[in-house]
């Protein structure tokens, strides 16, 4: 029985390959937190970015509940993620044509009540049809979102977008106050770099520790559902459909849960952005979301929870630090360009080198327990790297 308490247990039942990873990751963290300290990098910004990528990462847990689950492909998650946005933004922007001042708990109920009737009325026509049938019908319906929330402006304001979204705790007790008591505080670890908390710090604080409440909700879930046996069935869709109709199970009613299922975290995301940017218009639901979501759930491997996660904060990684390119005088491209040339090469190398992703979900499929307590020994292949020391016995 390994010792829990020995830290180079931990270290040592990682894959070769998630060692790396939580090298580099170990690596990037202690890079940004010398940024932080030297005011290289703004603490407000640095927050904010780390909201964008968790945003991101929800979106790669949606269409991870829906591809990398049961093999739906759906290419409409920029319109799943601008209904959450759009219903929360329209119950609480000052600018709302149809009322707002909500609370924002009651946008985020429209937000993701939007997204299920959307997700159920797409997913009835198709989901008995061909896979490529839902894709068609979901790029479709991307563009249709869009053009809705831009021409429709008795309902959604039209291009001018909605404004004055409140912050999600602004009417809360004691958090709704936070910000205001919150007095600004200047740290100077540099001599002429000093490091300023205020009040867009702490604004940027709450929406983190909402991010975070949000990923861990979303991820607790997604790995109890993968485990469950209804995940295993939605595997067994995704692998060969005709088998599990053959064993007798409802495959259109497990689809059509798992395609809600995401369309609704794809909205929960949707609904933190619209509290954490403050504004939503019709660009935000522009097709390259659905694009650079796909990226991290191929970068981090389809199926693992994990490896959207971190796929997320990859894309976002990539999306923003390439806005510095212009400042690089020696690059000849600027930064969109180089954006979708950085992308471009991570999908081909990822292809090359590591078709499953950087995290493939062997080690999400089951139960700790199962591997620690399996007899004779532990097994060495699947879900864990075979030891070097294994090798030369």
């Amino acid at each position: 029985m390994r010792v829990l308490t020995d830290p180079r247990g931990y270290w040592d039942d990682l894959t070769t390959t998630e060692q790396g990873v939580t090298v580099a990751i170990g690596l990037i963290v202690f890079g940004l937190v010398i940024a932080l300290l030297t005011g290289a990098l703004g603490a407000s910004y640095f927050l904010f970015l780390f909201g964008l990528a968790g945003m991101y990462a929800l979106l790669s847990f949606g269409l991870n509940s829906q591809w990398g689950f049961t093999g739906l492909i759906n290419f409409s998650v920029a319109a799943f993620f601008g209904l959450g946005a759009y219903g929360a933004a329209l119950m609480t922007a000052s600018n709302s044509p149809i009322g707002g001042g909500y609370n924002p708990v009651f946008g985020l109920i429209v937000g993701l009540a939007l997204a299920a009737v959307v997700a159920v009325a797409i997913g009835i026509p198709t989901l008995r049809l061909r896979a490529d049938y839902l894709a068609i019908a979901t790029l479709g319906l991307a563009e249709v979102i869009r053009l809705f929330m831009l021409n429709e402006r008795q309902w959604t304001n039209g291009s001018a977008g909605l404004r004055g979204i409140p912050t999600f705790f602004e009417e809360w007790p004691v958090l709704g106050t936070f910000t205001e008591v919150m007095p600004a505080i200047e740290i100077e670890l540099v001599p002429g770099s000093p490091v300023i908390l205020g009040l867009t710090f702490w604004q940027q604080l709450l929406n983190v520790v909402l991010l975070l409440v949000f990923l861990g909700g979303t991820f607790a879930v997604l790995r109890r559902a993968q485990r469950s046996p209804w995940g295993r069935l939605l595997r067994t869709i995704r692998s060969d459909e005709d088998l599990a109709k053959a064993l007798g199970k409802n495959t259109y009613s497990y689809k059509m849960q798992s395609f809600v299922l995401g369309s609704l975290i794809m909205a929960l995301a949707g609904v933190f952005y619209a509290h954490l940017n403050l504004f939503v218009s019709p660009g935000d639901l522009d097709p390259i979301t659905t694009f650079y979501v796909w990226v991290a759930v191929i970068l981090g491997g389809s199926g693992s929870n994990r490896g959207a996660l971190l796929g997320g904060f990859v894309v976002v990684a990539i999306r923003e630090g390439s806005r510095f390119v212009n400042d690089i005088g020696w690059i000849p491209l600027g930064g969109a360009p180089f954006r979708l040339l950085a992308i471009g090469l991570l999908i081909i190398l990822v292809m090359r080198f590591r078709p499953q992703g950087i995290l493939p979900p062997q080690r999400e499929l089951i139960w700790p327990s199962a591997v620690d307590s399996s007899a004779p020994s532990q097994p060495d292949r699947g879900v864990r790297d075979v030891k070097a020391g294994e090798k030369n016995e």
